[in-house]
């Protein structure tokens, strides 16, 4: 059925129904490819409503290069942002133009098994205190959204559907990690016995998400601060392991 387009019609509308006929596709169809409903589709394309970054992310990799680079813009997503967090990829991208990005949706723990070379991570409004300071609540990691996107190699995110990224608060952690830094963690990753020696993110219910190295000292599980200045935590039932630290960066002051 053809479609009378409106002046004035939205660019990002015009070009997803564009894509969707390219492709062959019914709304129902794309709908399904993106997670999304056929309503969904058909408001997108009519310039009502504009799809939320994590479809922006889906759309540009389905239409490719160069126009991929349109979608992930919307999504906050630049190539420009790729070079500045991950220089290693800089080269590659010269050579090969469009490395492939797997969608990460936070909270959403089903995703393509499309094999790619970047896995795109939610950075969430979200505050995880070193020792003696106060983080946000534990519920947060699953109701803040995503404010913006980063790019990492898969290698480094073993369960992408459970890896996002929060902020450090302190300076109990330095000079490992630094107040402002970004951390990416793996929700999934909680057995404590695996992960005595790591950073982790724990969860008190007053003080909020903390980020301190654990430690068994007998019969006794401790969080460690990197700065021994200050005292050490021992880990009783109003604690909980969150997530494993998996890599981090920080930002110039």
């Amino acid at each position: 059925m053809g479609k009378t387009r409106q002046t004035g019609q939205a660019e990002w509308a015009t070009r997803i129904n564009a894509l969707r006929v390219r492709l062959g596709l019914s709304q129902s169809e794309l709908g399904k490819r993106l997670d999304a409903s056929a309503m969904a589709v058909s408001r997108w394309e009519r310039g009502l409503q504009e799809p939320p970054a994590n479809i922006s992310i889906q759309l540009g990799n389905l239409t490719g290069d160069p126009e991929c680079w349109y979608f992930w813009g919307r999504a906050g997503l630049h190539s420009e942002d790729l070079m500045r967090v991950l220089p290693s990829i800089r080269s590659r991208m010269q050579r090969d133009r469009l490395p492939d990005l797997r969608v990460v949706k936070a909270g959403i723990h089903h995703i393509s098994k499309k094999k790619s070379q970047l896995v795109a991570i939610p950075v969430l409004p979200v505050v995880a205190a070193t020792r003696g300071g106060k983080g946000d609540p534990a519920i947060a990691l699953q109701q803040a959204r995503p404010d913006e996107l980063l790019a990492a190699p898969n290698q480094w995110c073993p369960n992408p559907a459970y890896t996002s990224c929060l902020r450090v608060r302190g300076r109990s952690m330095m000079p490992l990690l630094h107040d402002g830094y970004i951390i990416a963690v793996d929700t999934s990753q909680t057995n404590r016995r695996k992960l005595y020696g790591q950073i982790v993110v724990a969860a008190h219910k007053e003080q909020g998400l903390v980020v301190s190295r654990l430690q068994r000292f007998d019969d006794t599980e401790v969080l460690v601060p990197e700065n021994r200045e200050y005292d050490s935590t021992a880990l009783s039932s109003n604690w909980r392991i969150i997530a494993k630290i998996l890599w981090w960066i920080g930002r110039p002051a």
